[in-house]
């Protein structure tokens, strides 16, 4: 068993062991890449402030997110196509959450279904939406995350139109994967992920195949999917979808002000900020860097969380100490999951949480509640003064 002291190392035996096209996908942005670089570098121009003489005991990084308990204020983010990171992945992530303390959220294109997931964990895990042009099937999909009793809908604005990803479209990427005689020499050396598929529950879309008319297996759903984003989603839709839910709704792709204001409009619980890991408009600004500007436009009357480039429990830190109520992990559980399995997601976890305890503590803080912009340097210009 590998030592793992950080996320990067998770991330090299991922490599290792997953198929590239999988790999890519994880790793990988819209275009030049520049959003996606940017939202883990500019984690690093912000500096922590050390303090000394504070009694350090007694920590605790314990939070609540949307009024649920959490064992520190993080959230596993929807990941498309995790149960091909390796098999049952969302199932084993879910399970890795639920034993953590930490919120799970199931993407609309997982692998594993919303009902596999939901008979794998015992507490109600968050589903992601993506808005469709079949309103019948949205409609039933909503249905079924009430059924499996979800307790949060996070809802997907970003992904109207789909970004370019050129290593997707190089690699070949689907579920399963396409059997080119690159892909196939690539797979080859992959035995061991191959060995644990054959015993994977699902290695289609499962919350999608058998629930949509005409689409029974994968030769059909490429187009389908291809053609069913909703380039008409707007605010008044996504107030309908809120009160057909019914229950708590989280937006996610939230990167102007304006925007967060809107939300406020349709009533949202919480807002993500986030630009879909820079895998939709590249040359948007990092996450981390609009924050700021976010909080400023809303304040406390929703409560804003973050998504995107966070690697690390002192990533993690800083945007909370900006003023995130909640912050969100993809890539960070995914490096875990492709390299361990559900041990990966929890080490992974523990990773962060060590990482967050132990920065907590030597910044003078001992209640994660208590971090501010007083535990930060912050560049003078690190909003950027942009003219729009």
């Amino acid at each position: 068993m590998p030592t793992i002291t950080n996320i990067q190392d998770l991330k090299r035996l991922h490599e290792r062991r997953v198929p590239r096209m999988f790999f890519d996908y994880a790793e990988s942005g819209s275009w030049t890449e520049q959003t996606f670089r940017e939202n883990t570098s500019d984690f690093e121009k912000i500096r922590l402030r050390q303090r000394v003489a504070v009694d350090m005991t007694g920590r605790s990084t314990e939070s609540e997110m949307i009024g649920e308990e959490v064992a520190m204020p993080v959230a596993l983010a929807p990941v498309g196509l995790t149960g091909m990171q390796h098999a049952d992945g969302e199932m084993k992530a879910a399970r890795a959450a639920e034993k953590f303390g930490v919120p799970f959220t199931l993407s609309t294109m997982s692998i594993n279904s919303i009902e596999d997931v939901a008979g794998f964990t015992s507490k109600p895990f968050w589903f992601q939406l993506y808005t469709m042009r079949d309103t019948d099937y949205v409609n039933r999909l909503i249905q079924r995350a009430k059924d499996a009793k979800c307790s949060a809908l996070v809802i997907t604005l970003d992904l109207q139109i789909l970004g370019q990803r050129h290593k997707d479209i190089k690699n070949g990427l689907s579920a399963p994967p396409k059997l080119t005689p690159k892909s196939i020499a690539n797979l080859m050396t992959k035995w061991a992920w191959g060995i644990e598929m054959l015993t994977a529950k699902r290695r289609e879309f499962g919350n999608i195949v058998g629930h949509v008319q005409g689409i029974s297996d994968t030769s059909s759903l490429s187009t389908w999917t291809a053609e069913q984003f909703d380039p008409s989603l707007d605010w008044d839709k996504i107030a309908k979808i809120k009160e057909h839910w019914g229950g708590k709704v989280i937006l996610k792709g939230i990167l102007d002000a304006e925007d967060a204001k809107m939300a406020l409009k349709v009533g949202a619980d919480a807002i993500i900020v986030s630009n879909h890991g820079g895998r939709q408009l590249d040359g948007a600004l990092s996450s981390i860097r609009v924050l700021p500007s976010i909080l400023d436009a809303v304040g406390d009357q929703v409560e804003v969380h973050m998504d995107g480039g966070i690697r690390s429990g002192q990533d993690m830190l800083k945007a909370l100490a900006l003023g995130a109520k909640g912050t969100y992990i993809g890539r960070a559980f995914i490096y875990g999951l492709g390299a361990m399995g559900q041990q990966g997601v929890t080490q992974a976890l523990e990773v962060i949480h060590k990482e967050l305890d132990t920065t907590m503590a030597l910044c003078g803080e001992t209640k994660v509640g208590d971090l501010g912009r007083h535990n930060l340097l912050i560049p003078e210009d690190f909003e950027g003064r942009w003219q729009a």
